[in-house]
């Protein structure tokens, strides 16, 4: 008995503080509105009430078995939070005025009735639950702000479409092949799902770091996120840039972008075999870090090689004119190339052995690097590869899509370019391949 009441007290001390919290916010947002603070009934001690309420409920309804209690106490909460916005409307001059005393205060209420409940049963939950609410509410003026100014309409389309992905539909998709297709097909939907949320996330977090760290990082910003989706078209259309400007500024960032890109190949080649084949990434970690590593140096020098106030193509990050920041094409595109090249690999171990895994990965990095990687971490996870051979066929798969990078950058920019774009891939991958042996 001594126990539940410490228990029980502890859980009505979390509820209080978590009243006194949110109540603390809504008074001093009831004092900052002069013109109709009248407007807002509840504050800190109403919520402060509010909240041990809904943990005394919770606590006598345990000791009397009436867990009906919990359920009244919330209706009455309801019941009063709604009187009080009637009486809100009913104010003389809130028409005249044009104010909208608006339902968040009455909600908040309901809400800390129900946090109160929570703070008994779980105190840790309760009052982290409190910090929560407290928060959204202060940072009212923010959020409609981000809301009406910050967003756009192509932001908000494709923040949608990665919800739906990520939260409808990747739970939804079976998570093994059907059994039919199983001998020839050796990744499941799930796991291209997981794909294209996975690069559709990597782009929707680089666009919210262009936007929040500004100008100069642009084209670097830029060219680094894009490299998420394909280095090769990140290196073209930054050479194509160097090749049609006049300003050295801009050809500068331009290769800082294209330099960037290359960090990305390594990172997400990494972040795939966390995600497919988890058990694989202590033995990829070390190469790939050093080419990550390295690829950053390049990139770095490059970019700080840039004069103060250069131009920044921050209009990179998000394409052309009402484009939001997710390429869903492209990245349905390496889903459909790895599902292709992992039938296409499975079937050259089962015919050739290793060899024919190594080769069947080289063939097809010449046109991607991330979906032969992404079929070889499904065939390690499948069991039929050993962690060893997925390390090579990373590293493989990484130098010979740097073969084509490297002709495509000279194809795009020029020589000068493509010189500089060359000796940062040759430098990334030798010393990834270098790490790689040292560390086998």
């Amino acid at each position: 008995m001594a126990e539940y009441d410490e228990t029980g007290a502890l859980g009505l001390a979390a509820a209080l503080g978590a009243g006194l919290l949110i109540g603390l916010e809504r008074e001093r947002r009831k004092r900052r509105r002069a013109g109709a603070a009248q407007a807002q009934a509840a504050g800190i001690r109403s919520f402060a009430l509010v909240a041990l309420a809904g943990g005394l409920a919770e606590l006598l309804g345990r000791a009397l078995e009436q867990p009906a209690l919990v359920l009244v106490g919330a209706v009455l909460v309801a019941v009063m939070a709604a009187m009080a916005y009637r009486r809100s409307l009913q104010l003389p001059g809130i028409d005249a005025a044009g104010v909208d005393p608006g339902l968040t205060t009455e909600l908040a209420l309901f809400v800390t009735y129900l946090v109160g409940v929570l703070a008994v049963q779980t105190p840790a939950l309760g009052a982290g639950t409190a910090v929560v609410v407290a928060g959204l509410l202060a940072a009212r003026e923010r959020l409609h702000r981000f809301a009406t100014q910050a967003l756009s309409e192509a932001e908000l389309h494709d923040a949608l479409i990665l919800a739906a992905l990520a939260l409808v539909l990747l739970p939804l998709a079976p998570a093994t092949a059907p059994p039919a297709l199983q001998p020839w097909v050796p990744v499941a939907p799930r796991t291209l799902l997981l794909t294209v949320v996975l690069i559709l996330a990597l782009q929707a977090v680089g666009h919210v770091a262009g936007r929040v760290l500004g100008a100069r990082a642009g084209l670097a910003l830029a060219g680094l996120f894009s490299g998420f989706v394909s280095s090769t078209a990140t290196i073209v259309a930054m050479g194509a840039r160097v090749r049609a400007t006049a300003d050295p500024a801009i050809a500068q960032a331009a290769t800082a972008g294209a330099l960037a890109s290359t960090v990305a190949t390594w990172l997400q080649v990494l972040l795939l075999v966390s995600a497919l084949a988890p058990g694989a990434v202590a033995a990829l970690l070390p190469a790939a870090l050093a080419g990550a590593v390295l690829a950053t140096a390049a990139a770095g020098l490059a970019w700080r090689r840039l004069p103060d106030g250069s131009p920044s193509g921050q209009d990179g990050m998000t394409g052309a004119r009402g484009q939001g920041p997710l390429r869903v094409r492209e990245a349905l595109l390496v889903a459909a190339l790895l599902a292709a090249v992992a039938v296409g690999v499975a079937a050259a171990q089962r015919h050739l052995g290793t060899a024919g895994v190594l080769g069947g990965t080289a063939l097809a990095a010449l046109a991607d690097a991330h979906a032969p990687v992404a079929a070889l971490a499904n065939l390690f996870a499948a069991g039929t590869l050993p962690a060893s051979t997925l390390v090579q066929g990373a590293l493989l798969a990484v130098l010979a899509n740097a073969i084509t990078r490297s002709v495509a950058a000279f194809t795009a920019g020029g020589r000068r370019y493509g010189l500089t774009v060359s000796a940062a891939l040759v430098v990334s991958t030798l010393g990834a391949a270098l790490v790689a042996w040292l560390w086998a």
